[in-house]
């Protein structure tokens, strides 16, 4: 095999893929990125058995072949070569070995054998659509930081994709939750989603779609099966498994008769929280919201530092309340939002709230209240 071509082109492709690699494996051909020559491109593909990503890029191929190189070392040894350098790459079958070459750098790099690569052999796709990227991205990014960390509930550890009627309309459907708070966002379905399967795509595999998602204005393929998803970014091709469990009914814990109305500015409310939850324990981080009409009253109250006091105007005329919140949650929601004020639906101090930009908007939060 022999290959040349741009080291700026070279360092791009191995971005996308080399990130999939993990860094400890047991199998040390995991640990490898795959490189294949043949006509005008090179292929490159990583994987880690349940996520695989594949990018072709055109070169000079001077000799087609295949091998696998250490896919961090390959890629930091790209990234440290000047701007504009041409990188060649030979291997001959037999010894093992690769030789990377670039002005008057050398570099002997060991290689395994491309036959012992595996393949996320991703079989028969019953639903494909597309999608623009920043219909994508705006699923991703209003639900991610709801996805649940614990492992023993593996279900919640990614984003619930489905198809939906609402009102006549059909939606394409994004839902995470990690059972303390509650993220969902609807956007029109394309054509070819309607009647897919529900998916939960895993945790790893939405942070690479977020990371490949580099132009909105581009349309994202979407394949998918009972057991797979395929994104296909122009060039580059995401393939991950999904995760095999059932998502739970969360229309369930979407409350609908929250019949108290607080608006509040959103940033001025955010930056109020940030500062008085700066009192408040590492491990609670509980913030007290005292509600009475027109006035919102923040407190924190933490035994070894301290007490927190902050009063804010807002639109409020029901019934004065007290309810508490975790800060960095409330943080977390209001990020998300797109307007400038936030609307909380609440109903009493134990049951769970509804945050929106307004009224029927198309992204909708749930956050549990905390003992304060």
């Amino acid at each position: 095999m022999k290959v040349t071509l741009e080291r700026a082109a070279l360092l791009k492709s191995l971005g996308h893929v080399h990130r999939v690699v993990e860094r400890r494996n047991t199998i040390p051909i995991l640990s490898n990125v795959l490189l294949q020559a043949d006509g005008q491109s090179l292929l490159l593909k990583a994987t880690d058995l349940d996520l695989e990503v594949t990018e072709r890029l055109p070169a000079d191929i001077g000799q087609k072949g295949a091998t696998t190189l250490p896919a961090h070392i390959l890629y930091d040894i790209v990234r440290k070569l000047p701007d504009g350098a041409q990188v060649t790459l030979e291997a001959s079958g037999e010894s093992g070995q690769l030789q990377l070459r670039s002005g008057r750098s050398r570099f002997s790099l060991q290689s395994l054998p491309d036959s012992d690569f595996p393949d996320l052999a991703a079989g028969e796709f019953s639903h494909d659509f597309k999608l623009a990227a920043g219909d994508l991205k705006r699923l991703i990014d209003k639900t991610q930081f709801a996805i649940s960390n614990e492992e023993t509930r593996y279900y919640l550890n990614g984003i619930f994709l489905h198809a939906i009627d609402v009102e006549g309309h059909m939606m394409l459907r994004a839902v995470a939750t990690d059972g303390h708070r509650l993220a969902r966002v609807d956007i029109p379905a394309p054509a070819g989603a309607v009647g897919m399967p529900g998916i939960i795509v895993p945790r790893k595999a939405v942070a690479e779609v977020q990371k490949l998602i580099e132009d909105l204005s581009q349309e994202v393929q979407v394949e998918i099966s009972t057991t797979k998803v395929r994104f296909t970014f122009g060039d580059v091709v995401l393939t991950s498994k999904l995760i095999d469990g059932t998502f739970p009914d969360y229309a369930r814990v979407i409350p609908s008769g929250n019949d108290k109305r607080l608006v509040v500015d959103r940033g001025p409310f955010a930056a109020a929280v940030d500062r008085v939850s700066t009192i408040s324990s590492e491990r609670g981080r509980a913030v007290k919201l005292a509600v009475a009409e027109g006035k919102l009253t923040l407190s924190v109250t933490n035994p070894d530092s301290g007490s927190a006091v902050e009063e804010l105007d807002v639109d409020y005329d029901s019934a004065p309340m007290d309810i508490g919140f975790n800060a960095r949650y409330l943080l977390d929601i209001t990020e998300q939002l797109d307007s400038d004020t936030a609307l909380f639906k609440l109903a009493d101090p134990g049951s769970p709230t509804l945050v929106q930009d307004r009224d029927g908007a198309a992204a909708l939060y749930v956050l549990m209240p905390m003992r304060v």
